[in-house]
């Protein structure tokens, strides 16, 4: 990584682009402005076939500068240090403080490229990125400027290792708020490269780590427990004591909700017949079970005959009975 620093005395850490994949950038750009040079140099071929020979090397000259130096000029102005070769190949072209580029470094750059790629097929532009500290040719020399990486791998973030079964729970009691995240920190780096490096540095980074841990929690580790144990079980207590924080939730209290009593449904009470109206030789008396009374059925009324007429003795129906 390249350190950087910025008129704000800020430390960038950027990665130089090397030798091979400039080169491949640079392959994949001259690749491209090429067919693009033959192709425009083919249609002109045809437009000035009617001019003089004069007329024809300028139009040449003018294509030549137009097209293999103008044009990366202007795609490296446009796109900020991005050519087609540099994106594919996750690079870019930035200024010495880190910032992008403007026209007169892609200027400088374009027309020394002419002098160091084009008529030296690249031989002293590969000599200029090899001497270099960090893989600059003389354009970027001159031009203040430096090819970086953007694509980088993802570094592999390494899992600390769990402490020995018989050390769980052993820290419960222990008060880890004293302890900064610095140490924290230095603590997980030692654990998760322990096994890479040798055995007596790592005993004595684990014994420096260890009494600092002391010094800041106030309690010794148990007898017997070596330095690198006595981490891992620290710092599994602190990565429990964080999760128990983030996803321990309280038990839920059952939910009660009041709900106003309901009325059972009126009930008839049971009709018993007395026994005075029944004789004793009858049955025992029937207990009418609580229903619902049928609805008293009026019979139709019954017209009387037309014209008043009388019954079948001639004797007019007047409702009297004559004494007898």
């Amino acid at each position: 990584m390249s350190g950087l620093v910025t008129g704000d005395a800020v430390v960038l850490g950027l990665q130089p682009a090397r030798l091979p994949s400039r080169a491949l950038a640079v392959l994949i750009d001259l690749v491209v402005v090429w067919a693009v040079y033959l192709l425009i140099t083919l249609g002109l071929a045809v437009a000035t076939a009617s001019l003089d020979e004069a007329a024809v090397m300028a139009v040449s000259i003018a294509s030549f500068l137009l097209v293999l130096v103008g044009a990366p000029i202007a795609v490296e102005t446009l796109s900020h240090g991005r050519s087609l070769g540099k994106l594919a190949c996750g690079l870019r072209v930035v200024r010495d403080d880190g910032g992008p580029i403007r026209f007169r470094h892609a200027l400088v750059r374009g027309a020394l490229g002419v002098v160091e790629i084009l008529m030296t097929f690249g031989v002293v532009a590969c000599v200029a990125s090899l001497v270099s500290e960090r893989g600059r040719r003389l354009g970027d020399v001159f031009a203040g400027t430096l090819v970086v990486r953007e694509r980088l791998p993802a570094a592999r973030v390494a899992a600390v290792p769990p402490p020995p079964p018989w050390l769980r729970g052993r820290f419960a009691g222990l008060d880890l708020s004293a302890v900064p995240e610095s140490l924290w920190l230095e603590v997980r780096q030692y654990l998760t490269r322990a096994r890479e490096l040798d055995p007596a540095v790592g005993r004595r980074l684990a014994e420096r780590l260890a009494d600092e841990l002391v010094a800041r929690t106030g309690t010794p580790p148990p007898p017997g427990v070596p330095a690198d144990a006595y981490l891992a079980g620290v710092v599994a207590e602190r990565q429990a004591r964080d999760a128990s924080r983030a996803f321990a939730t309280s038990p839920a209290a059952p939910l009660v909700v009041a709900l106003p009593p309901v009325a059972p449904p009126p009930v008839a009470p049971p009709v018993v017949a007395s026994s005075a109206a029944v004789p004793p030789d009858a049955a025992a008396p029937v207990v009418a079970p609580p229903s619902v009374a049928a609805p008293a059925v009026t019979p139709p009324h019954v017209a009387p005959p037309a014209g008043g007429s009388s019954g079948e003795s001639g004797v007019r129906r007047t409702g009297f009975a004559p004494p007898g």
